[in-house]
């Protein structure tokens, strides 16, 4: 057996052969409030499938970034292709890389009501309160941009009810990250919170031509400030300013798949965003008014080394380098009418939601290639304005329907410096019915019908067929069974979800290979519509406080995801295949032991089973188990911490392509499997203090 299951095994063994009576005095679980379904409520009431990474889990894993905790929740995925994992599957549904416009995401990302949908590379995680995963379509709540679910991250408020901290970590890699947040109140009325975090690393690929260890470095300056003016008893204005600039590295392919490269021009991961919204929350006799305006400015670079080596290495001097520049401006005004119990239609017995949703964003493309006669540029604007509403219905205290709509107008219009041109428009309908019903105090049902969507589009290279130029809308049904419960003396949970979906037209990533005149590759991006596709499965999620000292859980997804009836870019035909990034298991298990008052050890290991890179070729990756620890010491308000992430410095991939030959060596002829891989082992040291 190995090491990593050895421990895993282990530690399990031990804590269920403990009796539940020896935790007399244990403390109970925490009650986690989720903000999802327009209203906050307890993760164990929510009917719904909801992952949360709490404050105290990030820290934990010690996590700078959004990929760093994706593996918590179960059946969810993300491919890099990038300096982050930043390109999100949950349920085997999302997309894998960007370049060419447009393209419409599949999972939602959103931080404080905001949406930064497509663009995760600032998801960073200093002072985050937590990180809330939804899965499944999300229509009425998100709309277009959740057709397979929802990552939110809700950042620690303003005002007083959190203490002020100081972080500080050291690693290898040169790694280091230095991070300020306080909150508290200016005035009786006016509360605050602002934090500042910079972070660095010089990241695990080495460039052997020009001599450095730097070329896929991350380099992540967080910024947040938020105000909130409590105008009346019934008033409140909130200010939320959110400032990320992220200068990370891209050197990440080498021909023999290792972490040495040889490209002379290394790429780059940049994102520059300010973006800043205004909430204002009404209480009135009958319920809540909600308005929400928000705007965001984005500047991002992504290139890399296409040729991956240097001219000198080539027989024929060959180079080649790809690079993204784009100017994305978004503006979104949301408002929301939400009833109480005073409120309530019916007889008193059916709560309800009403909402006005407008987001207009302009992108500017440009796009500098090697091998282009002169450089590439577009224009992209997709606008939609959606009218949603949701009742739930209360037929007893214990028995709830909850009923959503929402329509979606959406307009694309896009030009480029090829002359092309085109407009689109679609009104597109989703929401759910779901029913649950509370059995007693500690256990809940569900059954839920939803109703997902996702808009068309063109893809934009002048070289596509007309046949290939449009593809549809996707929908998608997807239909859920659940279980919350809780033991009675609150120490332990458990949430269970089974699910079936079945997606129409399935928008399918592809690529087709153009081989030049001197042999060497060219990329077309390509989406297309498959027949249709079905996602089913388990998602199982427990936690257990053993003793008052030891506590243990076990998060576990079970996916089988294909698709039909679908001909690849290169003339293939696929009548029935997994769809890409679809593990067929994913596991998180771990425990905490507090050794003594002061002195806690944290071990959890997460792991998932081989999966496709992508719909248009056959590589895989290899299934993988990751470790990881930290050994934390308390002193007052000081916290001292050791920590490991990939303990045993397992090799795995977080990207693959296959399909064609980039080795000048063997003249570009068989094709070869490249491999992106994910962070090797690091080991660090950080100092926390409270105040």
């Amino acid at each position: 057996m190995p090491m990593t299951a050895r421990l895993t095994a282990l530690s399990f063994s031990i804590a269920m052969a403990c009796n539940p009576a020896l935790a007399s005095e244990a403390d109970s679980i925490e009650r986690i409030v989720v903000t999802s379904d327009f209203n906050a409520q307890s993760l164990q009431t929510l009917p719904a499938s909801v992952s949360v990474v709490d404050q105290e889990q990030i820290r934990h894993r010690q996590a700078q970034h959004l990929e760093q905790i994706l593996n918590v929740a179960p059946n969810v995925n993300f491919s890099a292709g990038a300096s982050r994992g930043r390109f999100v599957q949950i349920r085997g549904i999302g997309e894998r890389s960007q370049f060419a416009e447009p393209i419409n995401p599949s999972v939602g990302f959103v931080i404080d009501e905001m949406d930064f949908s497509g663009i995760a590379a600032i998801g960073t995680l200093f002072d985050v309160q937590q990180v809330e995963v939804l899965k499944g379509p999300q229509a009425t709540e998100v709309g277009a941009n959740a057709l397979a679910g929802v990552i939110k991250i809700q950042t620690v408020e303003a005002g007083s009810d959190q203490p002020g901290r100081v972080s500080l970590s050291l690693a290898e890699q040169d790694t280091w990250s230095l991070g300020l947040a306080q909150g508290g109140d200016l005035s009786e009325k006016l509360k605050y919170r602002v934090a500042v975090q910079q972070y660095r690393s010089d990241g695990f690929m080495e460039n052997t031509y020009l001599g450095r260890d730097d070329t896929q470095n991350k380099d992540e300056l967080t910024g947040r400030f938020k105000l909130k003016y409590l105008v009346s008893d019934d008033l409140s204005l909130s200010l939320n300013y959110q400032h990320f600039d992220i200068d990370n590295g891209y050197d990440a392919f080498s021909l023999e798949n290792t972490r040495q490269t040889r490209s002379d021009e290394p790429g780059f991961d940049r994102q520059k965003t300010h973006a800043l919204s205004l909430k204002a929350d009404w209480q009135l006799d009958w319920g809540r008014l909600v308005a929400i305006g928000s705007v965001s400015d984005s500047d991002i670079g992504y290139a890399y080394d296409e040729d991956w080596t240097y001219v000198g290495f080539h027989p024929w001097e060959y180079s080649s380098f790809d690079a993204y520049y784009r100017e994305r401006d978004t503006r979104a005004l949301e408002v929301r009418a939400l009833s109480d119990e005073e409120g309530r239609i019916f007889s008193g017995s059916t709560d309800w939601v009403l909402g006005l949703y407008a987001k207009s964003t302009d992108e500017d493309l440009a796009r500098q290639y090697t091998y282009a006669e002169s450089d590439f540029f577009s224009n992209y604007q997709p606008d939609n304005i959606a009218l949603y509403g949701q009742t739930q219905t209360h037929f007893s205290d214990q028995t709830r329907l909850t009923f959503g709509l929402r329509v979606d107008r959406f307009t694309i219009d896009y030009r480029d410096s090829n002359g092309f041109t085109e407009s689109l428009k679609d009104t597109i309908v989703g929401g759910k019915l779901v029913l649950d019903h509370q059995v007693n105090e500690q256990a809940l049902v569900y059954a839920g019908i939803y109703r997902g969507y996702k808009a068309s589009g063109f893809n934009p290279d002048e070289r596509v067929s007309d046949e290939k130029r449009i593809f549809n809308p996707e929908y998608s049904w997807n239909y859920e069974l659940g279980v919350k419960g809780s033991t009675a003396d609150g120490r332990g949970n458990i949430r269970l979800a089974a699910f079936y979906m079945q997606r129409d037209d399935t928008q399918v990533s592809d690529f087709d290979v153009l081989i030049r005149e001197d042999g060497t590759a060219d990329f077309i991006d390509v989406i297309d519509n498959a027949d249709n596709g079905n996602n089913y499965g388990l998602e199982l999620e427990t936690q257990w406080q053993v003793t008052s000292a030891w506590s243990v859980f076990a998060n576990l997804g079970w996916l089988r995801a294909t698709f039909e009836g679908y001909e690849r870019a290169d003339g293939s035909y696929v009548e029935e295949r997994e769809q890409a990034q679809s593990p067929r298991y994913t596991f998180n298990l771990g425990m905490d032991w507090d050794i003594t008052d002061s002195l806690r050890w944290h071990l959890e290991a997460d792991g998932k089973d081989e999966f496709y890179f992508s719909d248009g070729h056959n590589e895989q990756s290899d299934a993988y188990v990751l470790v990881h620890t930290r050994l934390s010491y308390q002193y007052k308000d000081w916290t001292f911490a050791v920590w490991g992430h990939n303990l045993f410095d397992k090799e795995y991939q977080v990207r693959g392509f296959g399909g064609f030959n980039n080795d000048p060596r063997e003249f570009y002829e068989a094709p070869e499997p490249y491999y992106q891989l994910g962070d090797g082992r690091m080991l660090g040291v950080s100092l926390d203090y409270l105040f």
